[in-house]
């Protein structure tokens, strides 16, 4: 069925030859209308790979015509030879002047598509050329209106209206050269390349002018020219206007290399643009376009001042200045970040301190503009293209995380490829176990900023505070009473250092318990899995003793300490389980270190019922790295105290009564508590005939009504078989010991010229190849 339908597909795209070549004619043809010629162009763009050929025509010279075949070119091209020749007629058309009807801003399109997929098709010559081209685009474009036609009203025909000048968005007329931000009712040809040009200068600085001068005697020149420049400049303070400024560097510029000049002339462009923008638009169309125009020109003169730092002092006072205009009105935020990575890249050159810029965007943005999505994936694509300049040279980056935060737990999922990038920069030692807290709490930082929200728009008679001795009902009561301000402060808390975490966690998530179901909630609650797992495995590359006691301890303390959303605690669950093992791994000794609140959490029978599989994997720990081969500090007396609490237990779980409920555990708690007891028992010998005694009644539970009903048969068999092996293995002691307790260095490279590994080695061998696949941990 697959293959027919592929089948009838690829008929679908390979057309007739007569009808391909009558699409082909018409699309070639300058007498053909546009609609005609776009209708051709998408169609062809659409079918089967065919020769091109036949569009590659000398002959084919109008630029309307050039842009729809070159759309069909690129769409089918195959070898480079064919884009190389494309670029030729592509060029060819811009040198040569174009009949009056016809205009070449409809190549820019096609060479800045061509820039973006095979840049290397332009040769020197052709970078040259088009460099010269930008600049008359930029610089030399017309003042004067174009040439509109208007009705002459009721009784007479349509006259021509006379061309004015070209104004600035506040209505006074243009002084300075043509802009996009210059308006008209009506353009000409040169004043639309301008525009054109305009939008993919920042692409063809990125791609062409990477090399700068290139030779000495250019840098000399260079050099000179800058020296002139210095001298006009001086003069052109004394105006303070774009206008002379660009007056006295105009007649320089024109002895520098193309690729030069264009740079020269694109500052001057940014550098009027952000005059323009200071001016009161009279639309609101066009107070959109200043700012889009703002964000524009900051990035060029960044990339102008990265390929030639002579630009940072021209450039400097002029952001400066815009920032001191901008940096109170979030308005113009996302206008800022340019700015921001304008100081990053260029504050040492021009010896000032870039951090004051950057502290106010992390301090304000996501604390007041977390919930616009274009500002939030534009700053976290800031973050993460500073992240290394961030975390070296701004002291308070890493300390600002409860702030970035703000725009995961609002825009998740959106946003987690991002944050899996700039969690680990975050992660040093002195903030680790508090980002641990923040990452469990994010849905409820995601409900917190929902109330925030909703409680800022609500009517002023609804923001009293209520009594403090009154009762909450909602979230929204909560977030206006008194007794949870604190809470609530600290979850919208803008840096880090005020506590890893707050007492009351228990009464947060009770009042906040109906946003649980909340959707925004939910879809952050999904993705604090991925960022824990990125969160344990950084910390294992450089935790140290202390901080992974500190870190298990919160495992086990926040285990049941989780906003209760849908398999929310599950999942987290399931993350601590798997990692709490590799932190055991990597620092044997907290089981002794760590000995009382173990005792505590094992010993608390409900720990079984409400995080089954992290119990578990903290037994299994403990019977595994609990041995005077990991730590000597490890005593007798502390290794009875753990049997003895397994011990009750399990002894508790496995009681038989008439009256008793079907076991709500899964038959791997009782495979692993006795394993964890065998392998105590085995480290101190007098525990063997107690933990012998023990599991000899297990087929009396194993076969009692309740289990029976419960469990299957395999799962009976499995207790059973794993006591009866047991009792068989601890009836040696010595050989217990070897199996059931293996030294530290048994897998470590030298196993196979030491003998007392070679046992214990082969154990787990065997034992491997003959678990069976039932999921239980093997001893």
């Amino acid at each position: 069925m697959y293959a027919s339908g592929s089948e009838s597909l690829i008929k679908q795209a390979r057309l007739p030859p007569d009808l391909l070549k009558k699409l082909q004619s018409l699309l070639c043809s300058p007498h053909s209308s546009e609609q005609l010629q776009a209708l051709a162009s998408a169609i062809l763009r659409e079918t089967l790979y065919f020769g091109l050929h036949s569009l590659c025509s000398e002959e084919v010279q109008d630029s309307r015509t050039v842009s729809y075949v070159s759309a069909v070119i690129l769409a089918q091209v195959r070898v480079k030879d064919e884009v190389s020749a494309l670029v030729h007629r592509l060029l060819k058309c811009l040198e040569s002047r174009q009949p009056e009807a016809q205009s070449t801003r409809h190549l820019l399109p096609v060479l800045s598509k061509i820039i973006s997929l095979s840049p290397e098709s332009l040769t020197e010559d052709h970078i040259n050329l088009v460099s010269r081209k930008l600049v008359d685009w930029l610089r030399y474009a017309s003042i004067q209106q174009g040439v509109s036609m208007s009705s002459g009203g009721f009784f007479t025909g349509p006259r021509t209206r006379q061309p004015g000048p070209i104004t600035e968005v506040d209505g006074t007329v243009a002084a300075d050269f043509f802009t996009v931000l210059c308006v008209g009712h009506s353009y000409t040809d040169d004043q639309w390349m301008n525009l054109y040009a305009f939008s993919m200068i920042r692409k063809w600085l990125l791609c062409y002018d990477t090399e700068g001068s290139g030779n000495a005697d250019s840098a000399a020149e260079h050099k000179k020219v800058l020296f002139i420049q210095s001298v006009q400049d001086d003069r052109s303070e004394v105006d303070g206007s774009v206008m002379s400024m660009v007056s006295a560097t105009s007649t320089s510029s024109r002895l520098l290399p193309p690729k030069e000049r264009l740079r020269e002339k694109a500052f001057e462009y940014c550098h009027r643009l952000i005059e323009q923008s200071d001016r009161k638009a009279q639309k609101k169309s066009d107070i959109v376009l200043q700012k889009a125009c703002l964000i524009e020109a900051v990035t060029i003169m960044d990339i102008i001042c990265r390929e030639d730092p002579s630009f940072v002092y021209r450039a400097f006072p002029c952001v400066k200045a815009l920032y001191g205009r901008l940096s109170e009105d979030l308005t113009y935020s996302r206008a800022l970040l340019p700015i921001a990575q304008f100081y990053l890249n260029h504050s040492e050159t021009a010896a000032v301190d870039s951090e004051a810029v950057i502290r106010q965007l992390f301090s304000r943005f996501p604390s007041k503009l977390f919930n616009e999505p274009m500002l939030a994936f534009e700053f976290t694509q800031f973050c993460r293209a500073n992240v290394l300049v961030l975390s070296e040279r701004v002291s308070f980056y890493q300390q600002s995380f409860p702030n970035l935060f703000k725009f995961l737990a609002w825009n998740s999922p959106a946003l987690i490829s991002e944050y899996v990038e700039l969690l680990p920069p975050l992660l040093i030692p002195e903030t680790a176990i508090e980002i641990l807290h923040s990452l469990l709490d994010l849905p409820c930082l995601t409900a917190a900023l929902d109330i925030q929200l909703r409680s800022a728009s609500s009517q002023p008679s609804e923001r009293l505070l209520l009594d403090q001795s009154a009762t909450v009902s909602s979230s929204m009561e909560a977030f206006r009473h008194p007794w949870y301000r604190g809470m609530f402060m600290y979850i919208l808390r803008p840096e880090a250092g005020t506590g890893d975490t707050i007492d009351r966690l228990n009464a947060l998530h009770e009042v906040l318990a109906d946003m649980a179901e909340n959707p925004r909630v939910v879809q952050c609650a999904q993705t604090v899995p991925v960022l824990l797992h990125i969160f344990f495995n950084i910390v294992a590359q450089f935790a140290n003793q202390k901080l992974i006691n500190q870190i298990v301890l919160v495992l086990m303390e926040r285990s049941s300490l989780l906003f209760n959303i849908k398999n929310y605690k599950t999942e987290v669950q399931r993350i601590f389980s798997s990692h709490i093992l590799v932190l055991c791994k990597l620092q044997p000794s907290l089981i002794v270190e760590q000995a009382r609140e173990l005792l505590e959490f094992t010993g608390t029978t409900g720990n079984i019922y409400s995080k089954e599989n992290f119990y578990i994997h903290v037994v299994w720990a403990i019977g595994e790295y609990l041995s005077v081969s990991y730590d000597k500090r490890c005593t007798v007396e502390q290794i009875t105290s753990f049997f003895e609490t397994l011990e009750a237990v399990l002894f508790e779980i496995t009681q038989v009564r008439q009256s008793a409920s079907p076991p709500s555990y899964s038959p791997r708690v009782i495979t692993v508590l006795m394993t964890t007891l065998a392998k105590l028992a085995s480290r101190s010998q007098d525990l063997i005939p107690r933990v012998s005694l023990f599991l000899s009644k297990m087929r009396t539970f194993a076969c009692s009504s309740p289990v029976s009903s419960c469990y299957s048969e395999e799962d009976i068999e499995e207790i059973l078989t794993r006591a009866n092996e047991l009792i068989n293995l601890l009836k040696l002691p010595s050989v217990a010991q070897f199996v059931l307790a293996p030294c530290a260095q048994g897998t470590s490279p030298r196993w196979h010229r030491d003998t007392n590994t070679c046992l214990p080695l082969a154990m787990r061998a065997l034992s491997d190849v003959l678990q069976k696949e039932t999921g239980f941990l093997s001893g």
